[in-house]
């Protein structure tokens, strides 16, 4: 009985033994497997990048072991990490598998994503102005470079620049507003008003009411200098993620900003202007502005008011719009004066009366683009002595326009010194020939009155034509006249047909235009 009694206590031993066993197994083993699901996949395997990071028993644990990773490679930056990767679940259907923990796969997938980070973007602020940007690291920067473009013009400090939001812009995307300190303070004065009470509330509304009464300023009663400063392009300034390299630091964004480069601009030609001063006042020579007008054939051109000339102008990237008040005096020149003359075409003038300049004393608004002064809007002004208009009498009838006569037709021959193309034929060329075929419509070039139409020698048949403007307009060669002296003809009127008669080589047309009798080229009054 003893014997059994032992024997029962082994097995209850190795029970116990069995059972604990058992257990540690359930504690250490079990949680690692998936709960097997019948007909559905229960193991995931988990690449990232083709590197195999661990199993799960789902596809929202790897989701989320790569978010954890994510995050975690983020953690260790002040900035905005770039690491891309892809993600590959494979899903399977096993009886019973091992799942790793969710730490080791997060781990496993760090590394990844550690090997693949390409950059990191840096903070930055990217500066528009019209097609020009740049980017600072800061939005410090971006002010001080912003007070850099003013500080040519405000010399004393007067006005600030400041960030707002850009209310045209849908995104969070910011621009500037320039401010002076007195206009600072007004606005914070006027958002904390103190109260007035009693008398003082009284006294203040009738003041308020009171109008200044109006004498007029001394010169010394004006405040010069610096009355207004902005910006006159848009700046926009957008939040941004770049790598550094992208990044240009002050100095050098502040140098490329304000530095002047060189801008063609178009200016009108005043009265009392010379190319001499054209040039000097654009700090250029002469023979550098005759080159960059085509219109100018030399140094000694003739150059009217009213006309167009290409200058270049010194420009920085971000143009400042400044008005100062200045004091200064100068000699002035009066307004032309002229007197119609309803007998003259308007091509014809004679002056009158010479010009003589004044002096004057004056007070200006000045506006100014960068250093181009755009406008001067006199505030007070005290007329040393006057000065003496230019008086001309000028025409008032238009004169007759010139068409060509033919349609079609090539030159063959210009005007002036030639060769003679036959015996017969003068060696200068008093007009210009077009080969045409015979027969071909001849127009009137303007309308007049023909004073010959018959054989003209060397012309063949020829038609001349007399117009108001005094000038006459020839016509040779010809095959048939349509017409007879005497007759009225309007300009495009068909007066005759092309030919080869009188001195000729060939069918073409020969037409002369005559100024006060003389032969000139027609070609400069061609319409």
């Amino acid at each position: 009985m003893k014997k059994l009694t032992r024997y029962n206590r082994k097995v209850r031993v190795c029970f116990i033994q069995s059972a604990l066993f058992i257990c540690l197994l359930w504690i250490f083993f079990i949680p690692n497997f998936q709960k097997v699901n019948i007909g559905e996949n229960d193991r995931y395997t988990v690449e990232l990048d083709g590197v195999n990071v661990g199993v799960t028993a789902d596809e929202a644990t790897a989701k989320e072991c790569l978010r954890r990773a994510r995050r975690q490679l983020a953690a260790g930056n002040n900035e905005l990490v770039l690491a891309n990767a892809e993600l590959k679940v494979t899903g399977e259907h096993v009886l019973i598998g091992r799942v790793s923990p969710s730490e080791d796969i997060t781990q496993n997938m760090l590394a990844v994503l550690q090997k693949n980070e390409r950059s990191t973007l840096n903070r930055s602020y990217t500066v528009k102005i019209k097609d020009f940007s740049i980017n600072l690291s800061s939005k410090e920067d971006v002010l001080s470079l912003l007070q850099a473009s003013l500080e040519k013009y405000d010399t004393k400090h007067q006005y600030d620049v400041s960030l707002i939001l850009d209310p045209e812009r849908e995104v969070n995307a910011l621009t500037t507003s320039v401010i002076s300190a007195e206009e600072e303070k007004r606005q914070k004065a006027a958002e904390t008003p103190f109260p007035e009470a009693g008398i003082e509330s009284v006294i203040s509304d009738v003041m308020a009411k009171v109008e200044p009464l109006t004498t007029e300023k001394n010169f010394s009663d004006f405040e010069l200098g610096l009355q207004s400063l902005d910006f006159g392009d848009k700046v926009e300034i957008v939040e941004s993620y770049l790598p550094g390299d992208e990044l240009t630091d002050l100095d050098t964004a502040v140098d490329e900003v304000t530095k002047d480069k060189e801008t063609n601009q178009i200016y009108e030609v005043k009265s009392g202007d010379t190319l001499s001063t054209i040039a000097q006042a654009y700090q250029l020579s002469i023979k550098d502005l005759v080159a960059m007008n085509p219109t100018l054939d030399s140094e000694n051109s003739i150059i009217r008011i009213g006309d167009e000339l290409t200058v270049t102008v010194p420009e920085p990237e971000l143009t400042v719009l400044h008005t100062e008040q200045k004091y200064y005096e100068e000699d002035y020149e009066a307004d032309v004066k002229y007197v119609d003359n309803d007998s003259w075409y308007t091509n014809k003038s004679e002056v009158l009366q010479e010009p003589s300049a004044g002096h004057r004393k004056v007070v200006a608004l000045v506006s100014y683009s960068n250093d181009s002064q755009i406008s001067a809007d006199i505030q007070k002004e005290e007329i040393t002595y006057q000065a003496v208009p230019k008086i001309v009498e000028r025409g008032t009838i238009v004169p007759p326009t010139y068409i060509k006569p033919i349609s079609g037709g090539r030159i063959t021959s210009g005007f002036g010194r030639r060769k003679a193309p036959t015996r017969g034929a003068s060696t200068f060329h008093k007009g210009v020939d077009w080969s045409t075929p015979v027969g071909t419509a001849v127009m009137a070039s303007s309308s007049g009155t023909v004073i010959r139409a018959g054989w003209g020698s060397g012309y063949g048949y020829c038609v001349y034509i007399s117009h108001a403007d005094g000038r006459e307009t020839r016509y040779g060669h010809l095959s048939r006249i349509l017409v007879r002296a005497g007759q009225k003809v309007e300009q495009g009127d068909k007066i005759a047909l092309s030919g080869n008669t009188g001195v000729s080589t060939g069918a073409h047309l020969h037409f002369e235009i005559l100024v006060n009798g003389t032969q000139v080229n027609p070609l400069k009054y061609l319409n």
